[in-house]
Formats: structure tokens, sequence, C-alpha cells
């Protein structure tokens, strides 16, 4: 069985409606489960109760990042074989990035405040997740903007190829500038910079439910483009006739 058959609508239709249930239940029991979890773990020595924000602000941060990633492989998929499904499936992943990147940039806030003293800071990473956020509303006023879905989906796949520098900055910003305030990963395969199983064990669970969260959300909202596009067909088919 081949991958691409995937990119069949039809295909794509009676898979998705298939997985969709048990992801989307998978998807409540990881963030609920890891957001209830962390949520009543116990407050930090230093950080006092804010440090349980990172339960929600590191799920949805890595989230954003990855479904940019996610946008662009599928934004490359139609641009080299001009499969319609990566194509809206990238136009249907880029709203839930948006608001995965706001909720990171507004918990980040949250915690900055009592940690640095300041709502916000110009920090590489701080400042390349701005950047990141208004690439993903440019890249929907874009789709918006473009009445012909092909070359809606060939110029948004060239501003994701160009905002991939950002998703990148913004993962490895600690990395490349040393001197920023933001913390190194909250995870790190280092073992002098862990952090307690307290607090790592729901953040494992709440990423994976963010992660399931997301991929229900996409394959809805896929579905939906689906459908769109062939109502859209069908109307044309109709005012021709």
């Amino acid at each position: 069985m081949s991958l691409w058959e995937y990119a069949n609508p039809v295909r794509f239709m009676q898979v998705s409606g298939r997985m969709l249930p048990w992801v989307a239940a998978g998807a409540v029991i990881g963030t609920v489960g890891g957001l209830g979890w962390g949520f009543l773990t116990p407050d930090d020595f230093r950080q006092g109760s804010t440090v349980k924000i990172v339960f929600l602000h590191v799920p949805a941060a890595m989230m954003a990042i990855n479904i940019w990633v996610m946008m662009l492989v599928a934004s490359l998929i139609w641009i080299i074989r001009r499969h319609h499904v990566s194509a809206l499936a990238a136009k249907a992943a880029a709203p839930i990035g948006a608001v995965m990147t706001l909720i990171a940039l507004a918990t980040g806030a949250l915690w900055g405040q009592p940690m640095w003293g300041t709502w916000w800071e110009w920090d590489p990473r701080l400042t390349s997740f701005l950047i990141l956020f208004l690439f993903y509303l440019g890249y929907i006023a874009l789709w918006s903007a473009i009445e012909d879905p092909d070359s809606a989906a060939d110029l948004t796949g060239v501003l994701c190829l160009v905002g991939s520098v950002f998703a990148l900055l913004s993962r490895y910003a600690v990395l490349f500038w040393s001197q920023g305030l933001h913390q190194g990963a909250s995870l790190s395969v280092q073992s002098g910079e862990r952090m307690s199983h307290v607090y790592r064990y729901p953040l494992y669970l709440a990423m994976i439910g963010f992660g399931l969260l997301f991929l229900t959300l996409l394959l809805i909202r896929t579905r939906t483009e689906i459908r769109k596009r062939r109502l859209a067909a069908l109307l044309a088919r109709e005012t021709r006739a």
C-alpha cells in the first residue's frame, strides 16, 4: 500500500472518518489528564505556583513550531506532487497553529512578569515566536485573499518556506544567543538539566494530549475543506450548465 494513496480525497475521508473518534478520545484524555495532573503538582521552591504554567506553555509552544513544520512538509508535497489534500491540510492547520502560538506568547508573558519583572522582553526566542505568529496570520490572510485555490496553495507554500526560518529560530534561539533571558529547554537529555519527575511526567502527558488535540482538529478541518472544495466544484458545474 502506497502512502500516496491517502492523498486521494475519497480515501482520506474514509480513513480519517474511522480515525477521528479514537484520536479525539485520546486528545481529551491526554489534554485534560495532563493539565489536571500538572496543576495538582506541588509548588516549585524557586518559581512557586507559576511553575504550573509550564504544563500549558510548553505543549503549546511545541505545537506552534511543529505545526508550521507540518505545513511546510504538506506545502512541499503540494508543490512537488500537486496533491490537493496536502494543500488543504496545510490550510487547515494554520489557524490551529496561530492559536497555539498565541497561547504560548500569552502564557510566556504570564510567567515572565513574576520571574523577569516584565510582561515582555525582546529576547531572541520571544521575538522569533512573535514573528512566527505574524507569519501564521499572513499565511491565513493570503489564503483568504486569493480566489483561485491552486494559486493560493502555490503562494502560501512559498510563504511557508520563508516562515520556516523563524520556526527554526523559535526552537533553537536559546542555543544561538546565549545572552537571551529565556531559559533553556524544559526537557533535556542531560541529566543535570532534567526537571523533576513530579513535573516531567504530567508534562509528557500534556504534550501527548496537545499533539492528539492538533491531529483531531486537523482531521476535522481538513475534512471540512474537502467538503467545501467539492461543494464549490458542484456549484461551478451547475453555473456552467
